[in-house]
């Protein structure tokens, strides 16, 4: 079933025309073919024959497969048998980009890595999501809290003494965004050398990537960057203040013009007269009278209050939200941020939820669904008679148990 597409139907998508293989589960290579799916790219899902195990996870992972699979097909091969492996293999060869985060060497058992598919195919793109680059460490196990763990970014989050990792895939959704873009890059190579090439993107490298800021903090000024619950904040005004009926709000000020905007509105003329307040400095430096006093000046006021105040004169702010309430955000509704999508698994299975857009415009439109995240195998008769394969075939291959 097709969902209603945000792009126009006139306006073609930039990959339209090209095919992507991808051999993924869970998050890094999936967000990675749901980039370029988006952007219009045929991609092709291979599961197995009991399908995609992201399909069925509970709890914090419900969401994993209709969201990173959206836009996609999806065709049930078992790998372990030799006609599986073999219309697995003309399936890749038909791709203009092969991707996987499978273990290293995982696939090459197969011959679906890339040194056995480009001697058939030059031009194909391959890329390769994993825990490590080549390295001491690329033979590890990794997941995204591993290297959040290990790369700085959960002693970044959490308090002192209690790492925390960020609430959300953050390595494995980035990760997989690097990978479009590699394989962005090397569509544009292979248009002028016409050779694909080999791709490889890593979650600890993404983290460490993520963490470079505090990395060349030190490098900078020789002190260790301390976790953000107790960092140093570069401006004077920048914190959630507790408010009027248990209610939370972020409030900020970063720059002196914003700072005298912030004392007019709220009628603190004091502290806008304060010398020791004059400049984002000053106010850095005075963080530890400062915040006090405007958390008991600010404990009054409701959140709609200061919502209202901080709208009216452009000043930063925001209300603390949580996932579900951005299902009634006004911005989300009215400017198309979220549409329908069927679901093909679970208990819901055929019921319509909304889901989020890949954050970016074209052409004026959004990139929309096109396609509903596939149900297990849904696909596979169709690409198979596409790969060359008769019914009688077909129908062998799944006697066989090689596709379902």
């Amino acid at each position: 079933m097709q969902a209603a597409a945000s792009t126009a139907d006139s306006s073609p998508l930039p990959l339209a025309g090209l095919r992507v293989v991808e051999f993924s589960h869970m998050v890094m290579g999936p967000t990675c073919g749901m980039v370029l799916a988006d952007l219009g790219a045929e991609v092709i899902k291979v599961e197995p024959i009991e399908g995609d195990r992201t399909r069925h996870l509970l709890g914090a992972g419900a969401g994993f497969f209709p969201l990173f699979n959206r836009n996609k097909k999806s065709i049930t091969i078992d790998l372990r048998h030799t006609e599986g492996q073999a219309a697995a293999r003309k399936l890749a060869l038909s791709a203009d980009v092969v991707l996987q985060n499978f273990k290293p060497g995982a696939l090459a058992k197969f011959g679906l890595d890339y040194a056995a598919l480009c001697q058939d195919n030059p031009r194909l793109i391959y890329v390769n999501h994993t825990g490590f680059l080549p390295g001491p460490y690329e033979h590890r196990t990794a997941l995204d809290e591993v290297v959040q763990m290990m790369g700085g970014l959960a002693y970044m989050t959490g308090r002192p003494g209690d790492p925390l990792r960020a609430g959300a895939s953050v390595n494995d959704i980035m990760g997989g965004m690097f990978g479009a873009i590699g394989a962005m890059a090397a569509l544009m190579q292979r248009g002028i050398t016409g050779r694909g090439q080999e791709i490889d993107s890593a979650l600890f490298e993404n983290n460490v990537f993520l963490v470079g800021q505090h990395m060349l903090q030190y490098a900078i000024t020789g002190q260790p960057a301390a976790p953000m619950p107790e960092r140093i904040s570069s401006w004077g005004l920048y914190d959630v203040f507790n408010v009027k009926d248990g209610e939370q709000i972020f409030l900020a000020a970063v720059s002196d013009a914003q700072w005298n905007t912030f004392c007019d509105a709220l009628g603190f003329a004091d502290l806008k007269a304060d010398p020791q307040l004059a400049t984002n400095n000053d106010r850095v430096r005075a963080r530890g009278t400062m915040l006090p006093d405007l958390r008991q000046r600010l404990a009054s006021r409701t959140v709609a209050e200061l919502s209202e105040l901080f709208e009216c004169n452009g000043l930063p702010y925001a209300r603390i939200m949580r996932p579900e309430q951005l299902y009634d955000d006004p911005h989300l509704n009215a400017s198309g941020g979220l549409v329908d999508i069927t679901l093909p698994d679970g208990e819901l299975a055929g019921q319509t939820v909304r889901t989020t857009l890949f954050p970016l415009r074209m052409d004026g439109q959004r990139l929309g669904v096109r396609l509903d995240p596939p149900r297990q195998g849904e696909h596979t008769a169709q690409l198979l008679e596409g790969l060359g394969y008769t019914p009688a075939q077909i129908q062998l291959l799944r006697e066989t148990g090689a596709v379902a």
